[in-house]
């Protein structure tokens, strides 16, 4: 990798703090989901901004820090680097390069989408202007989904099962347990127990075959109540869809 992308990716840390800051290259959705039976998936890219970008696109296995040539995923992408005009469009070629992945569960990839604008105004720095250029990125899901896989990814959300657990030192956790061979996502979590709401802001994702926790701070549910959790998950085309699960209180 040249010293320029080092020196791009490396402003990453200052453009995740700035809210303001908008990618001009804009990804055609939010998740990608790679049938094993399909020999590759193309992603669409498009440079909503009114300046050329230097684009670099790449994969990574969970470590966000990673850089382009240090991840090693069961993939290529193509192209890995081009410029993007304005107003203009291109597609991403996801091939699967058949090295091995569960069978029996589906396998979390990320894909990363570098966007490098054009060096600024010269004439700006020469008089003194104090500037700041940012490489933007976008990162979102890849989900590898094997054939043969038992039950429907849109039914794996009602399968998850919810409790309240107490934690050891104190505490308490709302805790999901997801059966399925899927991940599930969820956009927001609210947990009831009675008349009590033990949480209205939670989110997260639960891998298949795992269990996983969303703290509710110290105060206890009361005794003997019905649980009620409301949720939004998000399906395979990046939509939120409303859900609920319900325990009735052991008598």
């Amino acid at each position: 990798m040249n010293k320029k992308l080092k020196t791009a990716i490396a402003a990453l840390a200052f453009s995740s703090l700035l809210g303001v800051a908008q990618a001009g290259v804009v990804l055609g959705g939010t998740r990608v989901v790679f049938l094993e039976k399909e020999r590759e998936v193309t992603v669409k890219l498009s440079n909503e901004g009114t300046a050329p970008a230097l684009v670099q696109s790449w994969l990574d296995n969970g470590n966000m820090h990673s850089l382009p040539d240090e991840s090693k995923v069961p993939f290529t992408l193509t192209p890995p680097l081009f410029r993007l005009d304005p107003k203009k469009s291109q597609s991403l070629r996801l091939i699967y390069t058949q090295e091995s992945l569960p069978k029996d569960k589906e396998s979390l990839f990320w894909l990363n989408v570098l966007d490098i604008p054009p060096r600024a105004d010269t004439a700006g720095a020469a008089s003194g202007a104090n500037l700041l250029q940012l490489a933007i990125r976008s990162r979102i899901k890849v989900f590898f989904r094997p054939a043969g896989l038992t039950g429907n990814a849109a039914d794996a959300v009602e399968k998850v099962n919810w409790k309240v657990v107490q934690k050891e030192g104190g505490g308490y956790v709302l805790e999901a347990v997801n059966p399925t061979p899927y991940y599930v996502t969820f956009g927001k979590i609210s947990a009831q127990a009675g008349d009590k709401v033990l949480a209205s802001d939670l989110a997260g994702m639960v891998a298949p075959q795992t269990t996983e926790h969303f703290d509710l701070g110290k105060t206890p549910p009361p005794a003997g109540a019905d649980l009620r959790v409301d949720y939004t998950f998000i399906d395979d085309y990046g939509a939120e869809r409303p859900g609920n699960y319900r325990q009735a209180a052991k008598p």
